[in-house]
């Protein structure tokens, strides 16, 4: 039981190239996530519209993951749980429109998921959740990581806001799921959490966020329509079915949706 407490698994935080500008990154901190980040709240302040490009993976992380298929179900998680957070505060337009600010995210590192060992895992966890008043931990082994980098550049070049993030599952907060990117799935949306946070405070976010969801997020989450339609371009969430599906192991394209094209007039 304490293996499966304190199971977890790392990536290393390092940089990956990709930033305009490392130099105002502060020191490494965190405890679950590991961070090094620099915010410039007063031009966030001014801030009104945000385009995301889409995210992508460094040569050495797609290395690690094979499938394109697999690799696009990670960047399109990552960006509309990002899209999604920052329609609070800003209007999101899509990639390649103007905007006061753009977002650049790069998967720099990654740990695939073994397949087999979360087969397991979800049999042992779900097998004892009907026997026992409670289910046990993940078993503490083939569990994945990811790592990345990003940046808000403003409209005249310049870095406003930047964060190197690295993250490992571990045994108490990762549901198993039978796919090599079934823990990176989960962690792209905890990474734009950690980012939207920082970005629409315009701070460095301290402790965990307790506050409720907005109520178009709380759509959003339930595979409704966002609050803006460039949102759309990275697929509407599973919603309470990809809840389910991942409590039982399921591959997250089980139940993913695939992204709806932008259509102009």
């Amino acid at each position: 039981m304490s293996m499966a407490v304190t199971g977890c698994t790392s990536v290393p935080l390092k940089e990956g190239g990709t930033l305009s500008s490392y130099s105002n990154l502060g020191a490494p901190k965190g405890t679950l996530a590991k961070k090094r980040l620099y915010v410039d709240g007063q031009h966030l302040a001014a801030v009104k519209t945000v385009s995301i490009v889409p995210t992508i993976f460094s040569f050495s992380a797609a290395s690690r993951i094979k499938s394109q298929a697999d690799r696009s179900l990670v960047s399109n998680a990552l960006d509309r749980a990002l899209c999604v957070a920052l329609s609070d505060r800003y209007q999101m337009v899509p990639a390649g429109q103007p905007a006061d600010l753009t977002i650049r995210s790069v998967v720099t590192d990654i740990v695939p998921t073994n397949k087999a060992m979360a087969g397991v895992a979800t049999a042992v966890t779900v097998g004892t959740g009907f026997v026992l008043p409670v289910s046990v931990p993940r078993l503490p082994v083939g569990l994945g990581a990811l790592a990345v980098e990003a940046e808000a550049v403003g409209s005249n070049g310049v870095q406003s806001a930047a964060m190197l993030w690295a993250r490992g599952a571990n045994s108490i907060q990762n549901n198993p799921r039978v796919s090599e990117v079934g823990d990176a799935y989960g962690l792209a949306s905890k990474f734009a959490g950690d980012f939207s946070r920082m970005l629409i405070s315009g701070k460095e976010p301290k402790g965990l966020n307790i506050s409720l969801p907005s109520r178009q997020r709380a759509q959003s989450w339930l595979g409704g329509k966002p609050k803006y339609a460039a949102c759309d371009a990275f697929g509407r969430a599973p919603g309470l079915i990809g809840a389910v599906a991942a409590k039982y192991g399921a591959p997250p394209e089980w139940t993913e949706r695939k992204p709806k094209p932008l259509t102009t007039h």
